[in-house]
């Protein structure tokens, strides 16, 4: 079986750091790290990741919410927003987008790693579905 291929986009980068020794501890591929939307957008474009870690404070005039809506109009691939912003208006922007979770900073490493699993098995899930239509 392949390994899941994650692209990580995290504006902090000792965060984005911890994230990546996680994910690569637990088996997983990481295809880049980035921290801002439209490095974001390109990455993902020419990588087409399995999964999409989104920080929502991202350096540059777009935040993680355009970024992946932007995304979302050219490619389906599942998003986890991982943030400390869990604000009202924050949470509404993020739901539009439809991601496959939301979790909160500081999450810890099983919770990251159910979040992922869960979002590749209903992405399986999903596709099928798709495709037996």
């Amino acid at each position: 079986m392949d390994k899941i291929r994650i692209l990580i986009v995290e504006d902090e980068v000792i965060v984005a750091m911890t994230i990546e020794d996680s994910l690569v501890n637990m088996g997983y591929e990481v295809v880049g790290t980035v921290d801002n939307g439209y490095s974001a957008i390109e990455l993902a474009e020419k990588e087409n990741p399995d999964i999409i870690l989104m920080d929502i404070r991202l350096n540059g005039d777009i935040d993680g919410i355009e970024t992946v809506e932007r995304i979302n109009e050219k490619m389906d691939i599942p998003v986890i927003f991982l943030t400390a912003h869990s604000d009202e208006e924050t949470l509404s922007r993020v739901l539009k987008t439809k991601p496959y979770s939301f979790l909160i900073k500081p999450f810890r490493e099983k919770e990251l790693y159910a979040n992922i699993e869960t979002a590749i098995i209903r992405q399986k899930i999903m596709k099928n579905a798709r495709e037996s239509d």
